[in-house]
């Protein structure tokens, strides 16, 4: 009686009213250095290791959204590879060579320290590092969130790869539309500094098989490839290879491909949809994005009809197609993005689940 009198009073005051946590839509909890997130209304849950910063699962109702190669916490940790939502920096996808460039200046990798590794360079350094600080973990009546940062500059041997001095800030925010993943990188450096950076969540469906999965690509262009994955810096109307690029086959392909020109909303946002029996993956770019890479590789011939139901298509917003700044200096990509000296670039996408 007296906690209702209180209510009334404080209502009829005009102030507001603290509601119990169990009564919250949007919450966050730690346990250790895990952070969760949580919608109540909509079933959706985000865990992430704070010192990775990298969301290792995505759910709805208990339904897992992206791929798990781990059994448990103590697995990802130990071997992260490309689990969860990881980010490639600081370049995305394949190099043409053991080298970038950069404001017209060569920068050769030291292949001795072993952080960049092959002929054709892949994925950057930083996808499963665990030194991201910072970790604030709020949440409100619209929106939980969090947010960690990386000092790239306090590491030598990263900057002995890629030598401007940054910091990067990536925050994950669960709101009413689904979970957005904001990125933002501080130039430090006395130079102008290029964004090749992307993500690389591969994502899945529950309700049907891989084969049963159609795709709507809001692309107009296809960039051609050579053997070795490596932009041309040619292009091809996305028909050429979707005759409809808004109900693509899954079944048909067998993707690893990059795609340019993309088809914005009026908020300068780009979508690519992945669809099943009823469950629906909406993923938006948001303008920065210029490019995206659809990874969906075809299960081997032979392989059991079962476990072809266990497939996955990585739908990665790039900042610039493949290979971005040597193709920029080469004369063959346009759109390479920089940031000028004490400038910064950021960015958003968002993954909108339905019918989980």
């Amino acid at each position: 009686m007296v906690s209702m009198t209180i209510r009334a009073v404080c209502l009829a005051l005009g102030l507001s009213v603290l509601t119990p946590a169990a009564q919250m839509r949007f919450t966050v909890s730690r346990d250790g250095d895990i952070i969760r997130w949580k919608d109540a209304q909509s079933g959706m849950s985000v865990s992430m290791v704070g010192p990775m910063c990298n969301a290792y699962e995505v759910s709805v109702n208990g339904q897992q959204l992206v791929r798990q190669t781990f059994t448990d916490v103590a697995g990802f940790r130990a071997r992260p590879g490309l689990n969860g939502i990881p980010l490639l920096a600081p370049f995305a996808n394949r190099l043409d060579e053991q080298a970038f460039y950069a404001n017209g200046q060569r920068y050769a990798f030291d292949m001795t320290l072993g952080n960049v590794r092959g002929q054709i360079p892949i994925h950057g350094f930083l996808s499963g590092v665990q030194d991201w600080k910072g970790v604030d973990a709020r949440s409100e009546p619209t929106a939980a969130w969090a947010t960690c940062t990386l000092d790239f500059y306090k590491h030598p041997l990263w900057m002995k790869q890629f030598p401007f001095a940054h910091t990067m800030a990536l925050t994950y925010r669960l709101g009413s539309d689904g979970l957005e993943v904001r990125f933002r990188i501080d130039n430090m450096s006395v130079e102008p500094m290029p964004v090749a950076i992307g993500f690389h969540p591969y994502f899945q469906l529950t309700d049907s098989r891989r084969d049963d999965w159609t795709l709507s690509v809001g692309a107009r262009a296809h960039y051609t490839l050579a053997p070795n994955k490596i932009p041309t810096g040619e292009t091809e109307p996305v028909e050429r290879l979707f005759p409809d690029p808004k109900n693509v086959a899954l079944r048909d392909f067998d993707l690893d491909d990059v795609f340019g020109d993309l088809v914005r909303d009026a908020n300068g946002r780009a979508t690519v949809v992945l669809r099943g029996k009823v469950q629906r993956l909406e993923v938006q770019l948001g303008p920065n994005y210029r490019s995206v890479v659809l990874y969906a590789p075809r299960p081997p011939a032979g392989t059991d009809p079962e476990r072809r139901g266990n497939g996955y298509v990585a739908i990665e917003p790039m900042a610039g197609i493949t290979d971005s700044m040597n193709l920029a200096q080469k004369g063959l990509y346009k759109d390479l993005q920089r940031i000028p000296p004490g400038g910064y670039w950021q960015e958003s996408f968002w993954i909108s689940p339905r019918g989980f």
